[in-house]
């Protein structure tokens, strides 16, 4: 469908899903159920972003065994908002090191593509960020998802009153996608990761900017809801070299992490991350409700490969709304 088809009917769509909502009983379709029996998460150490990160990412993929040869791969970083004195962003030497791995391991084209949800302005921040440079060196295709083509989607899962959404169409072009988030605390949903990372898929088109149909709908619901319908297979790679505490996701501090997350189920890599940012995963709010079908939330249902989490974990700061998620359940 292009932009201009979805004029007539966005209207109602959009302004309508949050209405009733806390009278919904939450459910999900059978195919949306894909938590598998246990998961596997990836540690992997990264100092810097000046040291060669492609080997450490090449390593990272090639852990879980991803069909790459001749692929489509899709990568979506964090690019909402430029600060020159922020950590605000996936860090563009993580999106290179990413691009170069790919390449080396046979896919056929790699795609960075993002939908900022504060500015409008895409070339502004591609160009203030370095992604820019980035794209232009290694001929890559840059996709606005804000303004790309859209598919209606029906939803699989029914947390928020949205039955659909529409999707853009480069996602279901693509066939891996990589979310590549920034480790950071949220002051709407005390963290944002792998799956709230998703949000930037929404395209700010035909819902607002800074989707405010969906933030109207309930943050949390709308997390689990983009997430259970989602074209698949999903991989996650979690910039985690400096993250962000405190006020994130754009007025936090930036805290020296030095690692990289890898992982196919997103919400084991979340909660992981989580852990590493001594926060509870079980209280964060969709992450206890994407545990239920998307993913293993448990730390005994998760194998971790090259680092353990206590080598690398560090007391994030979350703001005083969220102080309970530092309260560890037994």
């Amino acid at each position: 469908m292009k932009r201009r088809e979805f004029l007539k009917g966005s209207a109602a769509i959009s302004l309508s899903p949050w209405l009733n909502a806390c009278d919904q009983t939450p459910r999900w379709q059978r195919d949306a159920y894909i938590r598998s029996k246990n998961s596997q998460v990836a540690i992997l150490a990264a100092e810097s972003y000046s040291k060669s990160l492609r080997d450490i990412i090449e390593r990272g993929i090639k852990l879980f065994r991803l069909e790459t040869r001749g692929k489509r791969v899709l990568l979506k970083p964090n690019l909402v908002e430029f600060d020159p004195n922020g950590v605000i962003n996936t860090h563009p030497a993580v999106i290179e090191a990413t691009i170069d791995a790919f390449k080396t391991l046979g896919a056929r084209e790699v795609i960075v593509a993002e939908g900022p949800g504060h500015r409008r302005d895409n070339e502004y921040l591609l160009t203030a960020s370095g992604l820019y440079d980035v794209v232009k060196q290694h001929r890559i295709r840059y996709v606005d998802l804000n303004m790309d083509d859209v598919r209606l989607t029906k939803l699989k899962s029914s947390f928020t009153n949205f039955n659909q959404l529409y999707l853009p169409e480069t996602l279901y072009n693509a066939d891996l996608l990589v979310s590549m988030p920034k480790l950071k605390t949220h002051h709407w949903a005390g963290v944002t990761l792998s799956l709230k990372n998703m949000f930037g898929v929404i395209p700010g088109s035909v819902y607002g900017w800074p989707k405010n149909a969906l933030h109207w709908a309930g943050i949390n619901g709308s997390i689990v809801d983009i997430n259970s319908s989602l074209p698949l297979p999903r991989f996650a790679i979690v910039d985690g070299i400096v993250g962000m505490e405190g006020n994130g996701p754009l007025q936090g501090q930036a805290k020296n992490s030095g690692v990289l997350l890898f992982g196919s189920d997103l919400v084991a890599v979340d909660a992981t991350a989580a852990r590493l940012m001594k926060v509870e995963p079980r209280k964060v709010k969709y992450l206890e409700m994407a545990g239920d079908f998307l993913g293993n939330l448990a730390h005994e249902r998760i194998e971790q490969l090259g680092e353990s989490v206590q080598s690398f974990q560090q007391d994030f700061r979350v703001i005083d709304s969220f102080a309970d998620l530092k309260k560890m359940v037994g």
